[in-house]
């Protein structure tokens, strides 16, 4: 079954390498996760979904890393990696469209220096927001 872990998100003041969790996200078509600092500046890039995956891997490695290290939105139970780009997901009232593959930040290296190499593959998935809509831990993961 797929299902939400947790949310995060990088408030306007927010300088820090781990994503401060959140209760819920306001996601706003056209516009992005409200009160977030990137909100309104790439639609196409809107939402990040990470897979539990990454941080297995990470951590069979010996790599101990805080969720919301890897700068995800979304943490969900599933490899979004799997998913197609295009594809749509709806997570509670919100709809979202998988955009792209993220691309492996620099900062990844400060954790570990090899952590970017492990999970390339895992990184994350950037999504549109389009249909807005409150997601909050207890929403429901659907494939559309």
């Amino acid at each position: 079954m797929l299902h939400l872990i947790e949310l995060f998100s990088a408030p306007n003041e927010f300088k820090g390498p781990i994503r401060p969790r959140v209760k819920h996200l306001e996601l706003l078509e056209g516009h992005g996760i409200k009160n977030d600092k990137f909100a309104g500046k790439n639609v196409e890039r809107s939402v990040m979904i990470v897979g539990s995956i990454a941080y297995d891997i990470a951590q069979q490695h010996g790599i101990e890393l805080e969720q919301g290290s890897l700068g995800e939105n979304i943490l969900l139970s599933f490899d979004p990696h799997e998913l197609s780009l295009g594809k749509m997901i709806q997570i509670g009232d919100a709809k979202l469209q998988i955009t792209e593959k993220c691309s492996i930040c620099t900062h990844l290296s400060a954790f570990d220096t090899t952590l970017p190499t492990l999970i390339c593959e895992h990184r994350g998935m950037y999504c549109k927001i389009i249909q807005s809509g409150i997601v909050t831990k207890k929403s429901n993961v659907v494939l559309l």
